[in-house]
């Protein structure tokens, strides 16, 4: 009942500037993300992969006004890249990225988008690691696919993300099921009308199950993005009746959350990444944390009470 609402919150100028004010909320965002800059997310990225887990990267920042600000994400990203290079480890650290960061709604945003994305794309693949394009609300789905396909072309190892709670989606699974492809799944974080997205629960857990079928059964590399108990075993089941070894599929949660089980996973030879988020322009990211689980609300009210 209350995912909507906080999606909606998610959105709101007002909401920002008073979560963003509460003297509590610094330090349970910080159980989200990690850090502010290049400098204080490096260290996790090591500590992280000596643990035997793997990562994707993302910048946060999704409310892009003008062509500079785009052009800024671009060059975070570029930093970024610069950095992990030096650490040398290859696709065990990713990064994810969203094309509104890179303009695409502005005008003329599908092509400033590609523009601005490309050579972030072009700097991973040489240093040897990849770029997923996150899935963001339905209206942008056709331009995002657009441009993974375009992207594509020359980086064949680009990846992006579907949403299983839009009635499209299994469509597009099939679609995207081909060989080479990386495809992750998500059950789906933004505010979405009946029109076009399941609303109930089990309806959206039936939906990932089939979607997630596809893909264990095509030939691509599913990327299975859940800390829910039964929809992993199920991919787990899912991945040995279709016959994949344990690399030919990977597991993916958020940073912060359900981290013994990020370290059983990987103990069992799973791959296992950890999307990790850092940035100042976090109430967003921040906000749909909260939605998708009330584990997640339930912390963050408990800190305000007793920090007050």
């Amino acid at each position: 009942m209350l995912g909507p609402v906080i999606l909606a919150a998610s959105r709101s100028d007002k909401m920002r500037k008073l979560v963003s004010a509460a003297p509590v909320t610094k330090p349970v965002v910080n159980r989200f993300i990690p850090g502010e800059s290049v400098d204080q997310v490096v260290p996790i990225v090591e500590e992280t992969v000596g643990k035997g887990l793997e990562l994707t990267l993302d910048v946060v920042g999704e409310d892009i006004t003008t062509p500079a600000q785009a052009a800024h994400a671009r060059d975070a990203y570029l930093e970024l890249i610069e950095r992990l290079k030096e650490l040398g480890h290859g696709t065990k650290a990713e990064m994810s990225v969203k094309l509104s960061m890179f303009g695409q709604a502005l005008e003329g945003g599908h092509e400033l988008a590609l523009a601005n994305v490309r050579p972030v794309v072009a700097a991973a693949a040489a240093i040897g690691t990849t770029v997923t394009l996150d899935a963001e609300d339905h209206t942008t789905l056709d331009s995002m696919f657009a441009i993974h396909e375009e992207l594509r072309k020359d980086f064949p190892g680009t990846g992006c993300v579907i949403q299983a709670y839009l009635f499209r989606t299994e469509a597009d699974a099939r679609r995207l099921a081909d060989a080479g492809s990386r495809v992750r799944i998500v059950k789906g974080a933004y505010k979405e009308p009946a029109e076009v997205a399941y609303q109930d629960k089990r309806e959206i857990d039936k939906a990932y199950v089939r979607i997630l079928r596809i893909l264990m059964e095509g030939q691509g590399y599913p990327m299975i993005g859940s800390h829910d108990p039964r929809l992993i075993a199920i991919g787990q089941e899912l991945a040995r009746r279709a016959g994949r070894k344990l690399d030919e599929y990977e597991f993916q949660m958020l940073y912060g959350i359900r981290s013994e089980e990020h370290l059983r996973l990987a103990a069992e030879g799973h791959r296992m990444r950890v999307y990790t988020a850092y940035g100042t322009d976090w109430y967003g990211y921040f906000m749909r944390r909260l939605a998708e689980k009330p584990a997640n609300l339930l912390f963050f009210v408990r800190s305000m009470i007793t920090k007050n």
